[in-house]
């Protein structure tokens, strides 16, 4: 595989121009944001890419081996500009556009230096187009991989606000879940619980399931752990929000939930908690008109 060994030299030599038509390329494209990225930063990732494309392109680094050290500082690079571009909300085309527009650009001159030399200017031509497809490519791929990593971060601080663990009264800690409930969640709500339970000192959690949609024998393992790992940490838990189609479905599916005290309502396991506290709520006298 031939070098682009030309293409350093050009790039140099027309480095503003080449530039300037990049951008104003990528500013004129269909996939332009310029509600997510102002001209200055566009311009200065355009200039940065040059630079670093000419110092692989003069080191000699081969242009169909993009995964060598030569082109390290091409790809952290790249790299930094996709995750970036993931983050503020751009598409996976409009990110491998950053590369493909610069095709044209550079294109335009070769054509000028080597328009009387037609097998060197072929062989520039298919150089430059594989290194940079390649390019485009790894682009592509690092955005996808950038967007993943987001949206799974996103995933669990979402996961982290839906578990809050409620404080109700000295000692009673309330656990209510919204949502269905997985293994992934199931570790959440687990470690939620566990720590306020440390911090508080309670003695008594409860777990309310008024939220979740159905109860499968999945569902309620992962219940039962989560009643063992709060027992194991000195609390009693309690499960609320047992609705009559979640407990047919429990007695159907044969789950014994022990010795767990279960109420229907939320409020029926804050009386029984406050009872094993020794506590209790009364109504204060009618205040005279």
């Amino acid at each position: 595989m031939p070098v682009a060994s030309k293409s350093a030299e050009l790039i140099q030599k027309y480095e503003g121009e080449i530039l300037q038509d990049w951008v104003q390329a990528q500013m004129a494209a269909v996939t332009s944001r310029p509600d997510l990225m102002q001209k200055a930063e566009l311009q200065e990732q355009s200039r940065a890419l040059l630079k670093n494309l000419v110092q692989a392109l003069r080191s000699g680094a081969d242009v169909a081996e993009v995964t060598g050290p030569a082109w390290q500082e091409v790809r952290d690079f790249l790299g930094s500009v996709s995750e970036s571009r993931a983050r503020q909300g751009f598409s996976p085309s409009e990110t491998a556009t950053f590369v493909f527009s610069l095709k044209e650009p550079i294109f335009v001159r070769l054509q000028r230096e080597l328009g009387k030399d037609a097998p060197a200017l072929a062989a520039e031509l298919w150089a430059l187009t594989v290194l940079l497809d390649k390019l485009g490519l790894y682009t592509t791929e690092v955005f996808q991989k950038g967007r993943e990593d987001l949206i799974q971060r996103q995933q669990r601080n979402m996961l982290e606000l839906s578990t809050p663990v409620v404080e109700l009264w000295e000692g009673i800690l309330a656990l209510p879940l919204i949502g269905t409930l997985d293994s992934e969640r199931t570790q959440l709500v687990m470690e939620a619980l566990l720590t306020r339970i440390v911090e508080t000192g309670a003695s008594i959690a409860i777990i309310d399931i008024t939220g979740v949609p159905t109860v499968d024998t999945l569902v309620a393992q992962h219940l039962l752990k989560t009643v063992a790992a709060a027992r194991l940490m000195g609390a009693d838990c309690m499960i609320s929000g047992i609705r009559p189609q979640i407990a047919q479905t429990i007695v159907h599916l044969g789950v014994e939930l022990g010795d767990v005290t279960s109420k229907a309502t939320l409020a029926g396991a804050f009386a029984v908690a406050l009872q094993r506290t020794g506590l209790s709520i009364t109504r204060s006298p009618q205040r005279p008109a």
